[in-house]
């Protein structure tokens, strides 16, 4: 993205799950599978109709409760390269910036996930207080959570943020 006064953060976690890669990709490769590594809190729904064919250039639509704020998001599929990477890039929602990479390996009779998130905020030197204020700490509970969720449902062995 080449916007000016863009202040982008990034947010890094890798976590081994101890199952073959295909079935992991193919588990965060389905938009069903969101909601549940997705905080209640969030309240999060889909509301693109289902069933949702995943591919490069494919179009998610969902809502989120942000500190009850109801927040309409859209998210495009920018590159799908089954079964290693996908990346979603918002075009609709809360940041000014969101490009989320999901990368996979084979490793050690699993795979390693990793995810990396670029994201900014809007309102400049605002945007950045609210970062520090709120933002940075509300994802890394919900990656925190999805990590916990994903290893309740797949099975892991390690995560390192």
């Amino acid at each position: 993205m080449t916007v000016s006064n863009v202040h982008p953060y990034l947010l890094q976690r890798e976590q081994w799950i101890a199952q073959p890669m295909q079935g992991v990709f193919a588990f965060f490769g389905d938009a069903r599978n969101l909601e549940a590594i997705t905080p209640p809190w969030l309240g999060f729904q889909i509301l693109s109709p289902e069933p949702i064919a995943m591919a490069r250039g494919s179009l998610i639509e969902y809502q989120i409760r942000w500190h009850r704020f109801p927040i309409r998001w859209v998210t495009e599929i920018r590159s799908w390269d089954p079964p290693t990477s996908f990346t979603d890039v918002q075009l609709r929602g809360p940041y000014r910036l969101w490009e989320h990479t999901h990368r996979f390996q084979a490793v050690d009779g699993g795979t390693r996930m990793r995810d990396v998130v670029r994201y900014a905020l809007s309102f400049g030197f605002l945007g950045r207080m609210a970062h520090g204020w709120v933002v940075k700490a509300d994802l890394e509970r919900i990656f925190d959570y999805r990590e916990r969720k994903v290893a309740e449902l797949l099975g892991n062995a390690w995560t390192h943020a």
